[in-house]
């Protein structure tokens, strides 16, 4: 019986892609997991689509394939590197790159073609994931939650799953199963402290954030990027680069333009950590729960620093101590989903999303 799945994510961070190879019965097992980078002039395509402009539908269709010979090429990679028999591999779950995140207008949109995918790899694809929550009235997001849910609902303590990730966003799993599971994005994780230190030092990403640390924290620059209405709103929520983009901070600093680059940093690290904390306090029902951290925000130790002391009474930790490492969790969440397709099973929560009902997600490629 077919019982390996494999999971793709490429987030909004375009950080890489993360390839994994779990099993899920009967219990949850990591085969394998490798990351793999995204060349930079496909990144740019990407990272241009995610922002109106020119000759959009002709650029996407080629960025379209050629990701998905990426994801392709990726996953092929996984399973000759660690012997994976093929023959046991059931699907690949493919979350494909967002590009466009709407939910005000109804609709979300990921790329990387996964007719490639399935013919390059002779593996039985699942792919657009979001927009059947979205036709029943759902935001598309996030999906993860249905994942934590499943796998990680403690019947002894209340515990919160936070992604860092291109986006921060959280799950509130309650002991009490009679509580519904909440979930939603917090704003910015990564996304706009990785877009400052490229524009300004040509770097990817902040190194377990110590050009931030080696800034000074600006309050007012800070109140200023709180005062967007998206940080007070209640969940369901969900957001994306169309908000929290460089263009954004930008025209904010063109108030304060005594501040240094390592400053903007310092305060582009807080309203991440201060945008998780608050929106835990407002909406989060229970205040005493352990939390788990995931994604690539996870190695970001001035991050983490900062939720410590900004949540002193709450134990923080990685979902490495819950037995998913925390730069897989996602990749292994849409190899689940995968599996909750081809079974005929729902993959989002309702009470998250804001849909009308429990659907099954995802559109099937055949091998």
């Amino acid at each position: 019986m077919k019982n390996i799945y494999i999971g793709l994510m490429s987030g909004t961070s375009l950080d890489g892609i993360d390839i994994v190879a779990a099993r899920f019965e009967p219990s949850f097992q990591l085969l394998a997991s490798q990351s793999a980078i995204i060349p930079a002039e496909l990144k740019n395509k990407l990272l241009s689509l995610t922002q109106p402009g020119s000759n959009e539908i002709d650029l996407m269709g080629i960025a379209d394939n050629a990701l998905g010979q990426l994801f392709a090429d990726a996953t092929n990679q996984l399973i000759d590197d660690n012997n994976i028999d093929r023959s046991q591999i059931r699907a690949i779950g493919s979350h494909g790159q967002t590009i466009r995140h709407r939910p005000e207008c109804g609709f979300t949109l990921q790329i990387g073609n996964a007719n490639i995918i399935a013919e390059q790899t002779r593996i039985t694809t699942v792919a657009d994931f979001r927009r059947r929550d979205m036709a029943t009235g759902g935001q598309g997001a996030p999906l993860v939650p249905a994942f934590h849910k499943a796998l990680l609902q403690s019947s002894v303590d209340d515990r919160i799953l936070l992604n860092v990730g291109g986006m921060a966003n959280i799950t509130f799993l309650p002991c009490n199963i009679d509580q519904p599971v909440m979930g939603f994005d917090t704003g910015p994780g990564n996304v706009l402290s990785d877009a400052w230190i490229m524009h300004c030092l040509k770097q990817p990403f902040d190194h377990h954030g110590d050009w931030a640390r080696s800034g000074s924290l600006n309050s007012a620059l800070l109140n200023d990027l709180l005062s967007l209405p998206y940080f007070s709103e209640a969940p369901p929520k969900s957001t994306g680069r169309e908000q929290f983009n460089l263009d954004w901070v930008q025209q904010i600093l063109a108030g304060h333009s005594t501040l240094s680059d390592a400053d903007v940093q310092r305060t582009l690290l807080e309203l991440t950590a201060e945008s998780i904390s608050s929106n835990i306090r407002q909406f989060v029902p229970s205040q005493q729960f352990e939390l788990f951290v995931c994604g690539g925000g996870s190695n970001n130790r001035f991050m983490l620093e900062r939720l410590r002391l900004l949540m002193p009474q709450i134990k923080i930790s990685t979902s490495d101590k819950l037995g998913i490492e925390a730069d897989w969790m996602e990749a292994a969440a849409f190899a689940w989903l995968a599996k909750r397709c081809l079974d005929g099973e729902s993959g989002n929560v309702p009470d998250v999303t804001g849909a009308s009902h429990e659907r099954i997600l995802g559109s099937i490629h055949p091998a």
